[in-house]
């Protein structure tokens, strides 16, 4: 059975000014780096094969930074647009608002669809050819991984991952 780590992005500027970023780019802010280096120095023993990541910029550099901390070869990391975070539609850009109900949002990519992604992209990262694969991603794409691999968890009850935070999914 492969192993597979999951890590959401650093804090990105538009976390740390408490907006919703969904699709919207937004680089990673001082305190993200840093804790992506921790993040990096945290999989040292860990004997990570492949790193596969959302094209998203917050994503892609959080990963860059881990390759950096853990030697593994900028030029094969593997960029996924099946690992993009959710559309969150006219939320995008507007405040964060913990616990907002996301259901019925104008233009917000649906839970169905979102979980039909992550089969995709758990089907893809099975068809790797690597036993260790980190996947640096974004929260919602990570729950609904999640509820793929246990589809007894409620999908609306999966907590969020904290900001580089490294988590085993399998």
């Amino acid at each position: 059975m492969k192993q597979l780590y999951f890590m959401r992005h650093g804090l990105s500027e538009m976390n740390m000014r408490g907006l919703f970023s969904g699709r919207v780019e937004t680089p990673l802010s001082k305190q993200g780096k840093l804790q992506c280096q921790q993040a990096g120095l945290s999989l040292k023993g860990v004997d990570i094969r492949a790193i596969v990541c959302s094209p998203m910029e917050r994503a892609y550099e959080s990963a860059l930074i881990v390759a950096q901390e853990i030697k593994f070869p900028k030029d094969q990391l593997v960029v996924n647009d099946l690992f993009m975070e959710r559309d969150l539609g006219v939320l995008e850009g507007t405040k964060y608002i913990r616990g907002k109900t996301l259901n019925n949002v104008e233009g917000m990519e649906s839970a169905e669809h979102l979980v039909k992604r992550a089969k995709e992209g758990l089907a893809f990262l099975e068809s790797l050819d690597s036993d260790s694969i980190l996947l640096v991603s974004h929260s919602a794409i990570g729950r609904a991984l999640r509820y793929v691999i246990d589809p007894n968890m409620k999908f609306d009850e999966i907590e969020s991952f904290g900001n580089a935070k490294i988590v085993r999914l399998i």
